[in-house]
């Protein structure tokens, strides 16, 4: 995986000063697209080739077969022989280097109908230096995209393209170890899964991913998503196809708090981390998705929520990243719609989350876990997950769960909603019952500090 992101900032490195630097991650993206595709095109080829060749075809048959699209179909994006990566390289020091990789753009998104529209097509700009474009592909060319027994080829282009977005991009989606919270938390064994600030798909992706792994395949399951920035949701629809995810994440980005691009949705589970703090957002006072109350022009974070809200079926749970100042504002607004939400009787869960999980900030963060399905022993009852000392440093600023902290955070919240006696048995270090008579209801904590939980939280409901 270093070997990726060097190789990754290498690339931008060399384009850097003939390409606006807004349009890197679409032309680095696109390079390392290319490569992943090819190498799992040629190594599909090669294990086909191999059976062929032990079953006694000649070479030419062999050929044949191989270039026959129905015969040998295993992979999920074809690849036609001008989108090769052996042919890009061979054509790089005597052609135009921006129109043969734009050709190869082009002519993958015409064999693969799921693709159209989402590749990108800037090569052949007069703005990008055509030496260093060939030095940028003769870097990418160095590395290869291979599944391993931790982590699967497409989870490694995905890690590639958040690391691409957070470098060049500004926002570098949500941490994987986060994201594995979230789907460990909601666990979408089937159904409609909806992300509506998806960023490049990492969300998507691992939801995909688990379903596969608890179905044995995704393929009849379709993902939603909406994506503000243009570059940004190309790579989403790149990385879902590399995952084999057929995924709606509507006709063109957009903002979704401004213009839906999937108003009649109901989905079964909607997870996000949307961009903390956002202001100045497109407010719409009149706006139907407001149930309990308008959000404030200076912070988007109740709007995020109530959008969700408004996307879930009758059965449906949500879990959505926020600030921790979504717990805490004492602004009148905000408090209205937070104790509306507890009410109506939404909030399932809240996990404080620990700090430097986010590449992009330092923010503290936690999870609101909402459910329009709660058990009827589970009504007027909030569970409280205090999770902020868990996970390990794995650089000087950024921290990881793993998989003992996900194990432990899950379990107590599945614990919790199954009422298996309460027993956090797979649970936190220290982990006693705290019960809490806050109104408007009866609500449970689960802490290795509940004296902390106490001052931190019993204004948000109170």
């Amino acid at each position: 995986m270093q070997e990726i992101k060097d190789a990754v900032w290498e690339a931008a490195d060399r384009l850097r000063g003939s390409v606006d630097a807004m349009d890197l991650p679409e032309y680095v993206g696109g390079l390392i697209f290319l490569k992943y595709v090819s190498d799992t095109f040629a190594g599909n080829r090669s294990e086909l080739r191999a059976r062929l060749d032990t079953e006694g075809y000649d070479e030419d048959r062999v050929e044949e077969m191989l270039e026959d699209r129905e015969f040998s179909g295993k992979s999920a994006i074809w690849v036609p022989r001008n989108a090769r990566w052996p042919y890009i390289t061979a054509r790089t020091a005597t052609l135009h280097v921006g129109e043969v990789i734009n050709d190869a753009m082009y002519a993958t998104m015409l064999a693969n109908p799921t693709l159209r529209g989402a590749l990108p097509t800037i090569f052949g700009r007069g703005t990008a230096d055509q030496e260093r474009l060939a030095e940028a592909v003769a870097l990418i060319g160095r590395v290869r995209f291979t599944s391993t027994e931790e982590r699967p080829a497409p989870d490694v282009l995905a890690e590639a393209y958040e690391f691409l977005l957070g470098r060049f991009g500004g926002d570098s989606g949500t941490p994987r170890s986060v994201g594995r919270l979230l789907v460990g938390i909601l666990e979408p064994y089937n159904g409609r899964v909806y992300d509506p600030a998806c960023g490049s798909g990492g969300l998507l992706a691992q939801a995909a991913t688990f379903m596969a792994a608890h179905q044995g395949d995704s393929g009849d399951s379709v993902v939603y998503g909406q994506e503000i920035n243009e570059r940004t949701w190309r790579l989403a629809r790149m990385n879902l196809a590399v995952h084999g995810v057929v995924s709606d994440l509507g006709d063109r980005w957009g903002d979704t708090l401004a213009h839906d691009e999937h108003p009649g949705l109901n989905a079964d589970f909607v997870m996000a981390h949307p961009p903390f703090g956002v202001s100045d957002w497109a407010r719409n006072e009149d706006d139907p998705r407001w149930t309990y109350g308008v959000p404030p022009p200076a912070n988007a974070n109740f709007a995020w929520l109530q959008h969700a809200v408004s996307k879930l079926s009758e059965r449906g749970t949500a879990g959505i990243v926020l600030a921790n100042g979504s717990l805490s504002s004492r602004s009148p607004s905000e408090r209205r719609i937070r104790q509306a939400l507890v009410e109506a009787d939404l909030v399932a869960a809240i996990v404080a989350l620990p700090g430097q999980l986010f590449h992009s900030t330092r923010i503290a963060a936690c999870l609101w876990v909402l459910a329009k399905d709660k058990p009827a022993d589970h009504r007027d009852r909030i569970l409280f997950i205090d999770a902020h000392d868990m996970g390990t440093m794995v650089s000087r600023t950024e921290r990881v769960l793993d998989d003992e902290d996900l194990a432990k955070i899950t379990g107590a919240y599945h614990a919790y909603r199954n009422e298996r006696g309460f027993c956090f048995s797979a649970g936190l270090k220290a982990v006693r019952r705290h019960e809490y008579d806050l109104a408007p209801g009866r609500y449970v904590g689960a802490t290795t500090q509940p004296r902390a939980l106490t001052k931190d939280l019993y204004g948000v409901f109170n």
